[in-house]
């Protein structure tokens, strides 16, 4: 294979009128090799030649298995070995290190889903660190991140906690800036929403069923399904928070709601080509109108007694008998007595009608009734009474002594 100098000087040569036989002697080359390389206009790539490897006939079946169960070298060796295969593991380990990145690559292929307007939009939290407050208590810090899918409309706050009732009055300070809500909303598996598999959070149902809508979570680990609020929360830990002082909670949330405002919804998006602001008035969102505000009741702690009862304003309501001698909220919504521990609902009863009432739930009673038969109860005090010890009787010349 000549190299480029030499190509060039063969054609270099031939321009000046050199005859063929005088190019191949200046050149050192064959008249053959120069007749060649005349008839090429340009230099011919160099192609590495096609060598075969033992590792051929096996490609195929190896990619499939690879890529279906992801099996080790050592593994696969012990297959193919009855199939003919006679090369080395380094070999197979060669092939394997090409798949692998096909592999990883094809777990994060990711269709992009676009919603229509007034469809879906999506949450998330996230953690903002550790940080001091006024009165030098470090406290923690979460920011509330919820995106309209359609618009790419922002909106976040930062609270101080991520328990439930955070997260309903979050959704409320969202739906007041967006003008409203969509369908559907979607969530990570977060326990704040979904206690299990197939168990949602009875109160977060409660809310979302109040507003009229959908809440849905993405698949165990498949988050990138709600790509679009996980970008976001990226966008807003680097544009907003990185770089910046704020004074309090106060601050840190005027300053968000400033830069949503200048910022984060007024930039033109790279996938939509426009700006969420634009975009915001075809959204059709449920009028805020609509529904009036949820309440929110704050909860009040009760310790359970050892009848499995808790009380709250002046009347008894009961508890499944496992929680005794536990510490519960206790709440009260409209006519609706809830109880929980921590975010999960243990109990609930209608108030009471008058102070004083005890309200009982009768699968209460009888699981606190099954408990008591089960108890084994204290033996008595174990003694003895016996007269086997003969007692000497005084003689009777004695009393009669006495008795003068």
């Amino acid at each position: 294979m000549l190299q480029l100098e030499q190509w060039m000087n063969i054609h270099v040569l031939h321009k000046q009128g050199h005859s063929i036989r005088a190019i191949a002697e200046l050149s050192g080359h064959a008249r053959n090799t120069v007749r060649k390389v005349l008839r090429q206009n340009r230099p011919k790539a160099f192609e590495k030649p096609q060598r075969s490897s033992q590792m051929d006939p096996f490609k195929g079946y190896l990619t499939e298995r690879f890529q279906a169960c992801r099996l080790s070298a050592v593994r696969l060796l012990e297959e193919i070995r009855p199939m003919g295969y006679t090369g080395s593991i380094v070999t197979l380990r060669r092939l394997l290190a090409t798949l692998k990145p096909q592999k990883a690559a094809l777990q994060k292929l990711t269709v992009r889903f676009e919603t229509p307007p007034g469809q879906q939009a999506q949450a998330d939290w996230a953690y903002c660190g550790r940080h001091p407050d006024a009165d030098g208590t470090v406290v923690p810090v979460y920011v509330f991140v919820m995106v309209l899918s359609f618009s790419r409309m922002l909106f976040v706050t930062f609270t101080r906690s991520m328990n439930l009732a955070s997260l309903i009055g979050s959704h409320q300070e969202a739906f007041e800036f967006f003008g409203g809500w969509p369908q559907s909303i979607l969530y990570d598996n977060m326990k704040q929403v979904k206690l299990g598999p197939e168990q949602w959070n009875p109160l977060f149902l409660d809310f979302a069923n109040h507003y009229g809508f959908v809440p849905k979570t993405h698949r165990i680990r498949r988050p990138r399904t709600k790509g679009k609020v996980e970008r976001m929360v990226h966008y807003v830990e680097d544009n907003f928070l990185n770089g910046r002082s704020f004074s309090d909670f106060a601050d840190l949330n005027a300053q968000g709601r400033h830069w949503l405002s200048h910022t984060a919804n007024v930039r033109v998006h790279a996938t939509t080509g426009q700006r969420p602001t634009d975009l915001w008035s075809q959204e059709n969102l449920t009028a805020l109108a609509s529904a009036v505000a949820y309440q929110i009741s704050q909860p009040v702690s009760r310790k359970t007694n050892s009848e499995s009862f808790l009380h709250f304003a002046g009347s008894r309501y009961s508890v499944p008998p496992e929680h005794a001698g536990q510490t519960l909220q206790i709440e009260q919504r409209e006519q609706k007595i809830l109880i929980r521990c921590q975010d999960l609902i243990v109990a609930e009863h209608v108030v009471a009608p008058k102070r004083g009432s005890s309200i009982a739930n009768p699968a209460h009673l009888e699981a606190l009734w099954k408990l008591t038969l089960q108890r084994q109860h204290e033996p008595l005090p174990n003694w003895k009474l016996t007269f086997q010890d003969s007692v000497a009787a005084p003689p009777l010349a004695l009393y009669e002594e006495v008795a003068r």
